[in-house]
């Protein structure tokens, strides 16, 4: 054996080695994974050489990973049998990390480790996290294209040098032993073992053997990357149960979405829609997404950065060869692919539902009624996709004698009356108050459709969409809604009541107009468009937002008997009912009164 030579790192790669294990990495335990990968990676290419060249296999073709455990020695050794390395080969992928611009890459290290490791990201320094759990590591390899004698060992305890010698070894592959530190000695254990190997590569291509100190070997990822199988190939309970194991639901899933994208870029997605929201669902900094495995290796759970936070209830997995990783793979690199990721599988869930809305009817109902809530904050978050996820819209309508959510925009335009091109709704606090809102008399008797908006969200809603397939959105309690040809013919009288309301109310609305819109009620309130309702300013107040008191527009319905009994009064008299009124449109619109048991004794009064 030949004398062992020692050969120092780079200045520039020791400081980067440094700076890796000691600050970027946030999880020990992943130097388990990326030792895993390499080896899976060696096995890959062996398999894909031997097809030009059957030679390379020497007679080993059952190819795997062993990793082998001893507590006692504080050791985990992991070995394949793939390529291997020639010592060129050595020097070049594990004795220096970059072999061009670390000098550069170093000097714009700063002291934010998210923006550090994405800068490290751009080399392949995977094999450089074991030093985080050991004391000294060994790496004994022999290329598929050398002889027994060209075997060659690499050892480092991760500081200054590295040591390198021509050992010889039997067969191909490579064996790398960990010697753990003090601090890690839980890395030899079987258990921890056992469940990292599970966590991270259940899904790699070849077997995956845990060799214990005591026992018998066992194969620990027996299972099928479900996902990169074919559809046809997948039975439906298959998919049940896959989706039950990686989200904890008892439930089935309503649906799912199986799909491989080839090309520019390659990724396969398989994707579940619930039956059931879960507990957390309006948590919105509750980490939630689907889980990323690059070529079959376990990156994260709850990758968000692939789906929008509206589809947040949707479970699945993403596998794909090209996505771009920091030194620990746990933050993704900007790249124009996670984008490009993100915008297919939106499209995709976006398309599902739509087609389980048309084909099964009953079953979207149910969907609805767990998620519609979360789909409404789509418009606000994603405008591309606005109008698509507003088709998925449910409303109940004055086109329904129930409060059944059936009604659809492009239903509602379908009902439209030729030349209207307004689609108009009616916000509150339940179906009842929506329905009877003094606002939609008028269009009632012209039996023009109003959707009816009761959830606490949907001011907020309309106010961010504002069109649907270029008919506007219109807010009954902001708009003239009467025929403006047939307004209220106003008579001496009628405007004195008018100008003595005014002095009545100075300070509490805007101005006083006789209403084309009323016909059962006396009065309304009418909010100026930019002016936000009830429903919203609750949610920005909320959001620690503050309001002073509004002044509505406040319309009268001059035929009104109450408005004729107001004609009669004066004085305080004529004051206080007036006030009354103001209580009495404030009520309508889902408000309280400043002073309940004032209006209240005033009712008794006026009953009475």
């Amino acid at each position: 054996m030949a004398r062992p030579k020692t050969k120092s790192f780079q200045t520039e790669t020791k400081q980067l080695l440094h700076l890796m294990v000691h600050s970027l990495y946030s999880n020990k335990e992943i130097f388990l994974r990326e030792l895993v990968s390499n080896s899976s990676d060696a096995l890959d290419r062996i398999r894909f050489s031997a097809i030009q060249n059957s030679k390379l296999l020497d007679g080993d073709t059952e190819l795997g990973i062993n990793i082998t455990l001893n507590s006692q020695n504080n050791t985990i050794i992991i070995s394949d049998n793939g390529i291997g390395m020639t010592e060129e080969e050595v020097v070049e992928n594990i004795g220096t990390i970059a072999k061009s611009g670390t000098a550069e890459f170093l000097s714009n290290i700063t002291g934010d480790k998210k923006k550090d490791s994405n800068l490290i990201g751009q080399f392949g320094v995977g094999f450089y996290s074991v030093f985080m759990v050991a004391s000294k590591v060994s790496v004994h390899t022999r290329s598929a294209l050398a002889s027994v004698d060209g075997g060659v060992l690499w050892e480092s305890a991760g500081e200054d040098t590295f040591q390198l010698s021509k050992i010889p070894k039997e067969d191909r592959g490579t064996k790398i032993t960990i010697y753990l530190n003090e601090e890690n000695k839980e890395f030899s254990e079987l258990m921890r073992v056992k469940f990292l190997l599970q966590k991270y590569s259940q899904y790699i291509n070849f077997p995956l053997i845990l060799n214990p100190e005591e026992g018998e070997s066992e194969v620990i990822n027996d299972s099928e990357a479900i996902w990169l199988k074919s559809k046809r190939s997948v039975k439906n309970q298959e998919y049940k149960d896959f989706y039950k194991f990686i989200s904890f639901d008892n439930e089935e899933p309503l649906t799912w979405m199986h799909n491989k994208v080839e090309g520019k870029q390659e990724y396969t997605s398989l994707l579940f829609v619930p039956q059931k929201s879960q507990y957390d669902l309006w948590n919105r900094d509750t980490p939630r997404g689907i889980k990323l495995f690059i070529k079959r290796v376990f990156i994260m759970d709850d990758a968000a950065h692939f789906l929008p936070l509206y589809l947040r209830f949707i479970k699945g997995v993403v596998d794909s060869s090209d996505l771009p990783l920091n030194v620990s793979r746990e933050l993704l690199q900007d790249h124009p692919l996670v984008d490009s990721i993100k915008k297919g599988l939106t499209k995709r869930v976006l398309d599902t539902l739509k087609k389980l809305q048309k084909d099964k009817p009953e079953e979207y109902a149910k969907f609805w009624k767990e998620f519609g809530l979360v789909i409404k904050e789509g418009p606000a978050e994603d405008y591309e996709n606005s109008e698509s996820m507003a088709e998925l819209f449910l409303f109940s309508s004055t086109a329904s004698e129930s409060n059944d959510l059936n009604t659809t925009f492009d239903q509602y335009i379908e009902r439209m009356k030729k030349g209207e091109d307004k689609i108009y709704y009616s916000i509150a606090d339940s179906y009842e108050a929506a329905a009877n809102s003094p606002h939609i008399e008028h269009l009632k008797t012209e039996s023009t459709e109003v959707l009816l908006l009761t959830d606490r969200i949907d001011e907020w809603l309309m106010s961010t969409l504002m069109q649907f397939k270029g008919k506007n959105l219109v807010n009954v309690a902001k708009e003239e809604l009467g025929d403006t040809e047939k307004k209220p013919k106003v008579t001496k009288d009628k405007q004195e009541i008018i100008d003595k309301m005014k002095k009545a109310l100075d300070g509490k609305v805007s101005d006083i107009i006789p209403s084309s819109r009323l016909v059962d009620s006396a009065v309304c309130l009418v909010l100026s468009k930019d002016e936000p309702g009830i429903q919203l300013k609750r949610i920005l107040e909320a959001s620690g937002q503050t309001f002073g008191d509004s002044k509505p527009m406040f319309e009268v319905n001059l035929k009104h008997k109450l408005i004729k009994k107001l004609g009669s009064m004066s004085g305080k008299e004529f004051s206080n009912f007036s006030q009354f009124l103001f209580d009495y449109a404030v009520i309508a619109e889902g408000g309280s009164p400043k002073d309940p048991s004032k209006y209240l004794r005033q009712l008794d009064k006026y009953l009475g």
